[in-house]
């Protein structure tokens, strides 16, 4: 019998694998609900993912008190309302200058401290390593949206410092996280709008891609998987990102892009991850439709290149009743005949 590992393997390599494997996400809220159900703060064990998250999203946080926190670049995040992540307060970067400032050590024992400990503990998961904000995200968090995208048009010196100092960190990163027996790297970066690009195909090709392209190349050199998340229309990319080393794009969202079509014109070139619908299906459909979608995106992934989840971290506006139905689901396939 393979193990998660295995199976997840199996499906990024697009074979098929005996059922198709799943990792899933919540946010705080979402996450309380199935806690207070299932009775139990350990929901891994109840779930059943298949991946073992390494590293760290966004760089660890430090309690400032007020419900703000301060991750390890020194960005400020008020999470008085957004309990998962927060808004960004002030800029670290408030001119277009790295002058004065100084990046954090991508190979602290934050990190990297208890990494080998999760490993021994969960050898049967697959291991990825994560590096959330990795690029763009990176880059406005820092300088501010507003002035970033400015930046595009008037200051692009600046961008290109900035964007190669980033990518300098995350590829000291990975180079750590390889002497590990890690399966892939996970970078986050969201570039899409629910319409199209957030600064458009030009100037992402023009600032975005190189970096890409070298972070990429590090992990593909080393005979592992990228895999990203990238939230928004950006389907016009996949060409470009699978050329550059890309294995499996998350999250997959129906609400931007035809998922079904994508899995068929990618099959064989590009896994994808989630699919599940986070803005209707789930917060607004019936314990029946999210049964009928899950079962849908499970037959389309059952030959391999597919991982299932909901299209992003669920919400807590979810009904407890259609998170136990795609839950329940996807377990039921696991151990279906027709799929062995």
């Amino acid at each position: 019998m393979q193990t998660k590992r295995e199976v997840i393997r199996m499906a990024l390599n697009h074979k098929r694998p005996p059922y198709v494997p799943w990792n899933c996400g919540f946010t705080h809220e979402a996450r309380q609900k199935l806690v207070d159900y299932y009775g139990t703060q350990n929901l891994d064990a109840v779930l059943g993912n298949h991946s073992l998250g390494l590293g760290s999203g966004v760089g660890f946080f430090e309690d400032m008190g007020n419900d703000c926190v301060r991750d390890v670049f020194g960005v400020v995040w008020d999470r008085s309302k957004d309990k998962d992540i927060g808004m960004i307060k002030g800029e670290v970067l408030p001119e277009p200058t790295l002058s004065g400032y100084s990046f954090p050590d991508p190979t602290a024992d934050l990190f990297f401290g208890n990494m080998q400990e999760k490993i021994d503990a969960q050898p049967d998961l697959f291991r990825v390593f994560g590096i959330g904000f990795s690029l763009y995200e990176r880059a406005w968090t820092l300088r501010g949206m507003e002035n970033l995208i400015m930046d595009f048009l008037e200051e692009p010196e600046f961008v290109h410092e900035l964007l190669g100092a980033i990518a300098d960190y995350d590829i000291a990163q990975v180079e750590k996280a390889l002497t590990y027996d890690i399966d892939a790297i996970y970078f986050g970066d969201d570039w899409g709008q629910q319409h199209g690009l957030i600064m458009g195909p030009g100037l992402w090709h023009e600032f975005i891609y190189p970096q890409l392209k070298r972070m990429y190349g590090v992990v593909r050199d080393a005979g592992k998987m990228v895999m990203i998340h990238s939230c928004g229309d950006v389907d016009e990319l996949f060409d470009d990102l699978v050329g550059i080393g890309l294995n499996c794009f998350n999250p997959f969202q129906p609400e931007v892009m035809d998922v079904r079509s994508l899995m068929k014109q990618y099959k064989g070139k590009l896994a994808f991850h989630g699919g599940l619908s986070t803005q209707r299906t789930l917060p607004y459909g019936t314990p029946d439709d999210v049964r009928h979608e899950t079962r849908e995106l499970l037959e389309f992934g059952r030959d391999g290149g597919y991982i299932f989840a909901p299209a992003h971290a669920v919400e807590g506006d979810v009904p407890l009743e259609n998170m136990l139905a795609f839950i329940e689901t996807m377990h039921e396939q696991a151990n279906a005949p027709a799929l062995a």
